[in-house]
């Protein structure tokens, strides 16, 4: 039995790596994205010049809701986070909803979140915001 969990352990430890390394991405669309966030950016230049002062003032007091809005998110995120480790972190779910690799998630649930121990340091790292 402990060789038949030794095995299992270390097959997925050494599949791990290249799961996480089987979806490349075509040169193509790397360089058809860049090149569409470029006419993009030259549109909003465009833009952004035939606006007057007054219209530019208006605009940075929109974005500064924005802003606002988008510090919402994160915390909102962070609880999401926080609620998938409290009552799914027997499964990894917060690890799986912010895309950890595969193989470490896998032995994350095979170890019992290291037990206990790596379950710790995921909720400082939530908490602190460098999870």
């Amino acid at each position: 039995m402990k060789k038949n969990l030794f095995f299992l352990v270390l097959s997925l430890s050494l599949l791990a790596s290249p799961i996480y390394a089987s979806f490349p991405i075509s040169k193509e669309k790397a360089q058809t994205e860049v090149k569409s966030e470029l006419i993009i950016d030259a549109q909003d230049l465009e833009l952004s010049q035939e606006l007057s002062n007054a219209d530019l003032a208006s605009f940075a007091d929109e974005s500064s809701d924005d802003d606002e809005d988008r510090m919402s998110s994160k915390e909102e995120e962070m609880l999401i986070t926080v609620l998938l480790w409290f009552f799914l972190g027997w499964a990894a779910a917060h690890r799986w909803y912010k895309k950890k690799p595969v193989g470490w998630n896998i032995l994350y649930i095979l170890t019992g979140g290291g037990c206990g121990i790596w379950a710790i340091v995921d909720l400082v790292n939530i908490l602190t915001g460098k999870f």
